[in-house]
């Protein structure tokens, strides 16, 4: 893979650990800013807002833009956001910070997605993609760990002075190897890129990465009005029977999936994409249905956990890249940006629907069972959309 891919995935890797850091500093925030738990839980909810809004509007404002200048510039809306975060007085300038960070996300992975295509022969295009998201499975093996230790021992406030430091180092390599494009990221204005987003092959990817996505974070979420855990780990200790200390350990293992999984995706979806969506989905549902009975063991826990980053993880190049090919020509960044505001959009239904279960007084075993709903839904979207691809 080319050396300009890899600075997309340090850009990758910041916005990672500042989306995803905030969930093991929240006792941290809400004591220090004098806040409950579950206010401080909705810092998780404005950003995944602002990933959603600020998507396609930074998309359609930097439309005529060179791809490298709107790369470059959304870095240092990111740095300049986490520089905020860290400064922040009260927690309502922090709920702004990190809405400003946000708004960077999508459109950086939109159009980094279009820019990593860009950089690799037509047959690897999908590992290309894979290969700018494993900034993002690295940032959750090792960014978040790391965040979190950071902020335990010298203040949540210094865990964002270390991310401003990291976005400020990928910007300056995105600066460096990204080549310059005199051409501007789209061709066409913004209506006609909303007409490509509007066709119905396009319209429909939107769903499937909704309902495929929805189902992990069903299960791999935080429960903010709770406590600072996500679904998994009181799967693990509660069905599992395993110790808390072991938690950790084991989620090693989920992170080691997201990275596999990504990169075995990607591969996949070079060779043969309409088959890789279907089974990528199809092996995510039948993970989750095996979660239900299989947490009773702790080897088939162990086992499925990896299996649930992987399978999870396994869908996001081949759903990002069948975006941009139904979308292909003019509208391409656009529908790219909408494609990962979708992906958001599935997080945050996933945990409502997981909490929303769970409130219902639904056994914690079953959950897993419930999620494997979304990507089967997922499933027979995918399968209208080719239907309709084929007329």
């Amino acid at each position: 893979m080319p050396l300009p891919l890899y600075a997309l995935t340090a850009g990758a890797f910041g916005i990672g650990v500042s989306e995803f850091v905030i969930m093991g500093l929240l006792l941290h925030v809400g004591a220090d800013l004098g806040v409950t738990i579950a206010t401080a839980g909705l810092l998780i909810s404005g950003y995944a807002l602002g990933v959603v809004l600020g998507a396609p509007i930074l998309t359609v404002l930097t439309g005529r833009w060179p791809r490298k200048r709107v790369l470059v510039a959304l870095m240092a809306v990111f740095t300049a956001g986490n520089l905020a975060c860290a400064l922040a007085p009260s927690y309502g300038a922090l709920m702004a910070a990190r809405i400003l960070t946000a708004l960077a996300h999508g459109t950086f992975f939109g159009v980094g997605s279009v820019v990593a295509t860009g950089l690799v022969p037509a047959e690897r295009k999908a590992s290309a993609i894979a290969v700018m998201f494993t900034g993002l499975t690295a940032a959750n093996v090792l960014g978040v760990p790391l965040g979190t230790w950071i902020g335990q021992q010298f203040g949540w406030r210094a865990t964002f002075w270390s991310v401003t430091a990291v976005g400020v180092m990928a910007l300056v390599v995105i600066a460096i190897l990204v080549p310059r494009d005199a051409r501007p990221s789209e061709h066409a204005e913004w209506r006609a890129d909303m007409r490509v987003i509007l066709r119905p092959a396009v319209l429909l990817c939107l769903p499937t990465t909704v309902l495929g996505y929805a189902g992990v974070f069903a299960v791999f979420t935080y429960i903010a009005v709770f406590a600072v855990f996500t679904y998994i780990a009181p799967l693990l200790t509660h069905v599992g029977g395993f110790p808390e200390s072991a938690v950790s350990p084991i989620l090693l293992v989920f992170g080691g999936g997201l990275v596999a999984g990504n990169l075995i995706g990607g591969r996949l979806a070079d060779r043969n994409l309409p088959a890789t969506i279907v089974g990528t989905l199809a092996a995510l549902g039948l993970v989750l249905a095996l979660m239900t009975p299989g947490f009773h063991a702790r080897p088939s826990a162990i086992l499925l956990t990896g299996l649930l980053g992987a399978a999870g993880f396994a869908t996001v190049a081949p759903l990002q890249i069948w975006v941009l090919s139904k979308a292909a020509g003019a509208g391409q960044s656009l529908a790219s940006s909408v494609n990962i505001a979708a992906f958001n959009l599935g997080n945050a239904i996933g945990a409502w629907a997981g909490g929303t279960v769970i409130a219902h007084g639904v056994a914690l075993s079953v959950v897993p069972l419930a999620a494997a709903i979304f990507p089967a839904t997922a499933i027979l979207v995918a399968l209208l959309n080719m239907n309709i691809g084929r007329r």
